[in-house]
């Protein structure tokens, strides 16, 4: 017996490539978002130890 792969439903197909295009705009926005949080969160550390050091 041959394995036949059923067609897809074509609203299907189009729902799923519109979810992983949004998807992947999202993650393409968490990446831009990144640097700043990594800048930030560096900031806080250099801040708190220069307390460490003063206090």
């Amino acid at each position: 017996m041959a394995w036949t792969t059923p067609r897809q439903d074509p609203d299907r197909s189009r729902r799923r490539l519109q979810l992983l295009a949004e998807l992947a705009g999202a993650r393409a926005v968490r990446q831009r978002n990144r640097p700043q949080r990594l800048r930030t969160e560096r900031l806080r550390q250099l801040i708190a130890t220069r307390r460490r050091v003063a206090g």
